[in-house]
């Protein structure tokens, strides 16, 4: 498509590398565990920060390493959904998930496997795609958005209880199972 064509206030997707930051968290707050997730997302004309629950709050694999899987998923599925199927560099904190969507460690928890095996259907689905392990300080922002994601799910339970209640939500669909 020719840049003449393109509508005003819409960009071209560039054909540059992209590279991504996940992250994920978890937490008990009260007695309901929450696991939140963060990436960010930069170049070829690209830029995103995106964070949220990986999974219901209370939910059994609300975990740590479900949460980076999932981090790591929804930033591919960004990329894709903005139409970019180039060169990515993928940056986590999680050296499970690097190492193993890498080859070196194998996928040996049973709840693992099926993000295991989306995060390498979506690679698959690039040009290139290389994982890359890092230390904390430097997946600061991704960081950051996967607390953030806990943080805003605490506040909006807050926000959804009656004056009465002790410690339930206004609406019983948002309780644990």
């Amino acid at each position: 498509m020719d840049e003449a064509e393109l509508p005003r206030g819409v960009a071209a997707v560039g054909a540059g590398p992209v590279t991504v930051h996940f992250d994920g968290a978890s937490q008990t707050v009260g007695e309901v565990r929450l696991a939140g997730y963060g990436f960010t997302i930069e170049g070829a004309g690209l830029a995103a920060a995106e964070s949220g629950l990986a999974v219901p709050p209370g939910h059994p694999r609300a975990t740590n390493n479900v949460a980076e899987y999932v981090g790591a998923i929804c930033a591919l599925e960004h990329l894709l959904r903005q139409g970019y199927a180039g060169e990515v560099t993928i940056y986590g904190d999680s050296e499970l998930v690097v190492r193993q969507v890498n080859g070196e460690y194998a996928v040996r928890t049973d709840h693992l496997v099926p993000y295991h095996a989306r995060l390498v259907q979506l690679a698959e689905r690039f040009r290139k795609v290389e994982f890359r392990w890092v230390p904390r300080e430097e997946n600061q922002r991704a960081d950051a958005l996967s607390k953030r994601a806990i943080e805003d799910a605490v506040a909006d339970a807050r926000s959804r209880r009656s004056p009465g209640d002790a410690g339930t939500t206004s609406d019983p669909d948002d309780r644990p199972d």
